[in-house]
Protein backbone atom coordinates (compact mmCIF):
# COMPACT_ATOMS: atom_id res chain seq x y z
CA UNK A 1 0.00 0.00 0.00
CA UNK A 2 1.51 3.21 -0.79
CA UNK A 3 1.61 6.74 0.52
CA UNK A 4 -1.60 7.90 -1.61
CA UNK A 5 -3.68 5.28 -0.57
CA UNK A 6 -6.84 5.75 1.63
CA UNK A 7 -9.21 2.97 3.03
CA UNK A 8 -13.10 3.97 2.70
CA UNK A 9 -15.46 2.92 4.74
CA UNK A 10 -19.33 3.89 5.10
CA UNK A 11 -20.97 4.81 8.70
CA UNK A 12 -23.65 6.91 10.36
CA UNK A 13 -22.96 10.29 12.15
CA UNK A 14 -23.68 9.49 15.70
CA UNK A 15 -23.13 12.65 17.60
CA UNK A 16 -22.07 16.48 16.69
CA UNK A 17 -18.89 18.08 18.19
CA UNK A 18 -17.66 21.41 17.97
CA UNK A 19 -15.21 22.67 15.15
CA UNK A 20 -16.81 20.92 12.32
CA UNK A 21 -16.20 17.41 13.90
CA UNK A 22 -18.09 14.34 13.99
CA UNK A 23 -18.22 10.98 15.75
CA UNK A 24 -19.23 8.54 13.24
CA UNK A 25 -19.84 4.40 13.92
CA UNK A 26 -18.54 2.30 10.63
CA UNK A 27 -20.16 -0.65 9.66
CA UNK A 28 -17.45 -2.48 11.16
CA UNK A 29 -18.49 -1.26 14.67
CA UNK A 30 -15.56 1.34 15.00
CA UNK A 31 -15.90 4.81 16.22
CA UNK A 32 -13.95 7.84 14.77
CA UNK A 33 -13.55 10.70 15.01
CA UNK A 34 -14.27 13.02 11.48
CA UNK A 35 -14.04 16.04 9.84
CA UNK A 36 -15.56 17.67 6.72
CA UNK A 37 -13.63 17.51 3.26
CA UNK A 38 -12.47 20.40 1.67
CA UNK A 39 -15.18 19.90 -1.01
CA UNK A 40 -18.38 19.29 0.93
CA UNK A 41 -17.41 22.39 2.81
CA UNK A 42 -16.99 24.65 -0.26
CA UNK A 43 -20.47 23.30 -1.50
CA UNK A 44 -22.18 23.72 1.49
CA UNK A 45 -23.18 20.52 2.49
CA UNK A 46 -24.80 19.59 5.76
CA UNK A 47 -24.19 16.78 7.67
CA UNK A 48 -26.93 16.15 10.39
CA UNK A 49 -26.81 13.13 13.02
CA UNK A 50 -28.53 9.92 11.22
CA UNK A 51 -26.98 10.56 7.92
CA UNK A 52 -24.83 7.66 6.58
CA UNK A 53 -21.40 8.79 5.22
CA UNK A 54 -18.85 7.37 3.09
CA UNK A 55 -15.67 8.00 4.97
CA UNK A 56 -11.83 7.72 4.34
CA UNK A 57 -8.95 7.53 6.38
CA UNK A 58 -5.35 6.73 6.13
CA UNK A 59 -3.68 3.41 6.83
CA UNK A 60 -1.54 5.00 9.95
CA UNK A 61 -4.10 6.09 11.92
CA UNK A 62 -7.43 4.43 12.22
CA UNK A 63 -9.10 6.79 14.84
CA UNK A 64 -9.78 9.74 12.35
CA UNK A 65 -11.46 10.08 9.05
CA UNK A 66 -12.51 12.49 6.62
CA UNK A 67 -16.09 12.47 5.19
CA UNK A 68 -16.35 12.42 1.64
CA UNK A 69 -19.81 12.05 0.61
CA UNK A 70 -22.98 12.25 2.16
CA UNK A 71 -25.33 9.54 1.39
CA UNK A 72 -29.24 10.31 0.34
CA UNK A 73 -31.84 10.11 2.74
CA UNK A 74 -34.03 7.33 2.08
CA UNK A 75 -37.95 8.12 1.67
CA UNK A 76 -39.85 11.53 0.91
CA UNK A 77 -37.40 14.84 0.89
CA UNK A 78 -37.73 18.49 0.03
CA UNK A 79 -38.81 17.33 -3.45
CA UNK A 80 -42.15 15.20 -2.82
CA UNK A 81 -44.67 17.14 -5.07
CA UNK A 82 -47.73 18.56 -3.10
CA UNK A 83 -51.47 18.16 -3.94
CA UNK A 84 -52.24 20.20 -6.98
CA UNK A 85 -53.76 24.09 -6.02
CA UNK A 86 -57.20 24.62 -6.65
CA UNK A 87 -58.15 28.22 -7.11
CA UNK A 88 -61.61 29.34 -6.22
CA UNK A 89 -63.58 31.79 -7.70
Amino acid sequence: MSKEDFLEFEGVVTELLPEGRYRVKLDNDHMVLAYTAGRMKRNKIRTLVGDRVTVEMTPYDLSKARITFRHKAEGPGPGVPRTPFVRRR
